[in-house]
């Protein structure tokens, strides 16, 4: 039986169908439709790690992250600044206190990171704030101005300092070996010896001039100077015996300065002995810079950037920046400045490795210091975990052993090198 099929024109634009051909698209598309929701059902069952753009994309761009990269951490940008021994550059390596205690933290945390150096803190604290480091490790302090940077966040500290002042050397000269001698101490108990003799031989004289004449004449002159005679032999408890109060009043004077005499002579013997202890072992004159008052008006170079210009600009002191440590200490021993101010044990260390420089740290203390680490503000994940490890270290004690490890070691290389 032959079956006649009738067209069917549905007008669309300028084509036409036929009822066959209608048919086929229809089930072609009822099979596309059921394909594409088998797939959709399949995709809903496996578990997909969603992956975002790290950086909104542009109108007409597509983020094309996938998953494994999403999923796999890149390497940290770890960059380095500081001075020694905290952080020491020898022979292309990076070695020192702040690497050392950032290996322990990255090796119990597993990070893969890489070091980057940085000429000094503020170069790196600045590529830390453009994004373009993860990390900066080394010795750096806390500041208000640092602080107050939304772009970074500092760790918990781990290493509390000082800001010390580092000076140059001198020799002593011949008035720094005397000068002990016209100090405030000697000085005073040479003058109230003097006053003491002084008034116990007029006492003398006024006591005995009448009934001892031939030992305290009454003339004013030769009277008084054997009273002093009488009181300077009695003070030194020598006692020749030539001359000696007959009188009561006589008596009861030179007992009086006797028991004076006892407590006396141990406070100005004192006062001599330091005076001529300070003239055998070569001691400087009074130093300069014995307390902060000094500093206002005194030349000091600094290493631009760091804290410790900030206290050195605090207490008006008359500044000379420079880029990096050496430089700055190049200003002392030059003699265009007066000293450095910077953290204490880098100045200790740097003196210690120089000794050819004759160059010395003073007791003076400006301030407190602490070290931290600093992260990305918007990375809180891995500040929370340095914290952890920082922390973990700090109680468990185990910080002091990286700075004995650095400053034993430095100690003997300079041991060695004085012994050849």
């Amino acid at each position: 039986m032959m079956t006649n099929y009738k067209f069917f024109h549905i007008p669309t634009g300028s084509r036409q169908f036929s009822m066959s051909g209608w048919r086929s698209s229809v089930v072609f598309s009822a099979v596309a439709v059921r394909i594409l929701s088998a797939s959709a059902a399949l995709a809903t069952l496996m578990p997909v790690e969603a992956a975002e753009c790290p950086l909104p994309h542009r109108s007409g761009e597509r983020c094309l992250a996938s998953v494994s990269a999403s999923a796999q951490e890149q390497k940290l940008r770890v960059g380095v600044a500081g001075s020694a021994p905290f952080v020491i550059e020898d022979e292309g390596k990076i070695k020192g206190i702040s690497i050392d205690i950032w290996k322990t933290l990255a090796s119990a945390e597993e990070f893969d990171y890489e070091l980057i150096p940085h000429q000094n803190v503020a170069a790196g604290l600045n590529a830390l704030a453009q994004g373009k480091l993860d990390v900066l490790i080394g010795p750096i302090s806390l500041t208000p101005q640092r602080l107050a940077r939304e772009e970074i966040e500092f760790t918990q500290p781990y290493f509390v300092s000082h800001f010390g002042l580092l000076l140059a050397a001198q020799r002593p000269t011949l008035w720094s070996r005397v000068a002990p001698l016209f100090g405030l101490a000697a000085l005073s108990s040479i003058v109230l010896l003097l006053f003491l003799l002084f008034i116990v031989g007029h006492l003398i004289w006024l006591a005995e001039r009448k009934s001892n004449p031939e030992q305290f004449p009454p003339d004013y002159v030769d009277g008084v100077r054997n009273g002093i005679w009488f009181a300077l032999v009695t003070f030194t408890t020598v006692g020749y015996g030539d001359r000696a109060p007959v009188t009561k009043a006589g008596q009861a004077i030179a007992g009086i300065w006797m028991v004076v005499t006892l407590v006396t002579v141990s406070s100005f013997t004192a006062g001599l002995a330091s005076a001529f202890t300070a003239i055998i072992s070569g001691e400087k004159a009074r130093e300069r810079f014995r307390t902060l008052q000094a500093l206002p008006g005194a030349r000091m170079a600094v290493v631009a950037g760091t804290a410790g210009a900030d206290w050195a600009q605090d207490y008006q002191a008359i500044l000379t920046p420079r880029e990096t440590l050496e430089e700055a200490i190049a200003m002392v021993v030059t003699g265009k400045t007066e000293g450095v101010i910077f953290d204490r044990p880098a100045l200790q260390y740097y003196v210690r490795t120089h000794p050819e420089l004759k160059l010395r740290v003073s007791p003076l203390i400006l301030a407190t210091d602490s070290y931290h680490f600093v992260v990305a503000a918007n990375n809180a994940a891995k500040e929370k975990k340095l914290n952890v490890q920082l922390l973990g270290l700090r109680s468990e004690r185990r910080i002091p052993e990286f700075d004995e490890k650095w400053i034993a070691q430095k100690w003997l290389d300079i041991s060695n090198s004085e012994a050849r």
